[in-house]
């Protein structure tokens, strides 16, 4: 794990993105902190450190999947989003849970190739290269040239010398439009289909591999610009560069020591033993069946075992209906973190339309900048569309920041449709303009159900 930032700037780099939440900033960046503490332990001491599982509560639209996300960027983490409401019990149709740990693991194998492509990346382009340059100037003098105007390039000079006139063409990008013929391998991939119900999925992975294994690659050949035969060339070179067993040691042991497991609306499955009928039946089950990969089991992977002793979990969920304490009892002593999210105010709205580096308002003038149009959005404008999102969110269903966007879609949907035969043109949005636009919609309620 590569993350040695101090609780305080783990909070300040999620400041950038997030608006308020300080409690729940807090506890991600000391559960962060602590899994780089526990690397520097000695050996014997760091497998008895078990994560701080969270459980972030509160309603929809406050920020809780954000920092989630945020995090695991920040730490470099394999990191899975997954709906704790999408798994049944083990009997009933749908994803067995492990299939969360399973996801991780890929997620983890992707992360650490594409890393290592990159630092092969430079020895690939050079052998790309010469491979290029090979098609481009056969070896033998019975071959043709791979493109009909590089005769006038070899003409009265050695091989050597006419190759070293190609690489100073071919970096230079005056080759870029030329066509070459290419012969790329590709795996013969049978065609499967896996219907089946619980628990089938990952028995349908591993027989592709199997036969996958078992049919031999194919060559195809293609006709392709020399820029596009650079690039296939070169992505060849890196994954033969690149050793797969190496690959998959080091994503099992990221997952392992720093996979983080967000596990959303954890309510839909809290509740004990139920009266009821349907869905509700096999509630109990779930948090049974996720029980054992929360408390650290080993989970079998195309790729191997990876246990879940130190995987991270942060469970979140806005609990209205159900309360943590209606969650098994073994299951919640397993996420010993609660941590309540605000619900957002007015002012807070404020500045998720101005402040993060991704604020709302900024994307929009960004976008209709593309489409040579200058948008100026006034500080009154913000307030106003502050107000009616939280109007909206009051009479309506509270779903927090998320009415932003379709505030913000509403309000420009005319610019936007307009924008590109608008180039050049400065439009400036104010107070006045956004209740024109708006009020109308907020004031009618059964209107505004619909549309905002």
């Amino acid at each position: 794990m590569s993350s040695g930032l101090t609780p305080a700037q783990i909070v300040l780099e999620l400041d950038r993105y997030i608006v308020g939440q300080g409690k729940a900033k807090r506890a991600v960046a000391i559960a962060l902190r602590n899994r780089w503490r526990r690397q520097s332990l000695p050996p014997e001491l760091r497998d008895e450190v078990a994560p701080k599982n969270i459980i972030m509560i509160g309603p929809t639209g406050v920020g809780k999947t954000e920092i989630a996300r945020r995090l695991a960027k920040l730490a470099q983490a394999p990191f899975i989003k997954v709906e704790a409401s999408k798994y049944t019990e083990v009997g009933y149709v749908g994803r067995d849970v492990e299939s969360m740990i399973r996801d991780l693991t890929e997620l983890g194998v992707n992360m650490v190739k594409a890393e290592l492509m990159v630092q092969v990346q430079e020895k690939a382009e050079r052998l790309a290269e010469d491979r290029l340059l090979d098609l481009l100037l056969p070896r033998t003098g019975a071959e043709p040239f791979g493109s009909a105007s590089l005769e006038q390039v070899s003409a009265g000079a050695s091989r050597d010398a006419t190759l070293e006139k190609l690489r100073a063409q071919l970096r230079a990008g005056r080759l870029d439009e030329r066509m070459v013929e290419l012969e790329t391998q590709q795996q013969a991939m049978p065609m499967l289909e896996i219907f089946s119900g619980q628990g089938m999925e990952e028995m349908g992975i591993h027989l592709k591999d199997m036969l996958s294994n078992m049919m031999p690659s194919r060559t195809k050949r293609r006709r392709v610009r020399v820029a596009e035969a650079r690039r296939i060339l070169a992505q060849e070179e890196a994954a033969k560069l690149v050793d797969m067993e190496e690959v998959v040691a080091q994503a099992i042991r990221r997952v392992e020591n720093s996979g983080i497991v967000f596990l959303d609306e954890l309510d839909k499955v809290a509740g004990r033993q139920s009266a009821g009928h349907g869905p509700d039946v096999s509630r109990e089950g779930v948090q049974r069946d996720l029980l054992p990969i929360v408390e650290g089991s080993a989970v079998t992977t195309k790729y191997g075992v990876v246990r879940t002793d130190h995987v991270l979990f942060i469970a979140a969920g806005a609990f209205h209906v159900a309360k943590p304490s209606d969650l098994i009892p073994e299951l919640q002593g397993r996420f010993p973190i609660r941590v309540e999210l605000e619900p957002l105010t007015r002012e807070d709205f404020v500045r998720i339309l101005t402040e993060p580096r991704n604020a709302l308002v900024r994307q929009y003038v960004e976008l209709l900048k593309t489409e040579s149009v200058t948008l100026h959005v006034l500080p009154e404008a913000v307030e106003a569309i502050a107000e009616i999102a939280m109007r909206v969110n009051e009479s309506t269903e509270n779903i927090g920041a998320r009415r932003l966007y379709t505030v913000m879609e509403k309000l420009l949907e005319d610019i936007s449709f307009d924008a590109p035969d608008l180039p050049g043109k400065e439009l400036t949005i104010d107070a006045e303009h956004v209740r024109q636009r708006l009020a109308d919609i907020w004031r009618d309620q059964d209107l505004s159900r619909y549309i905002l």
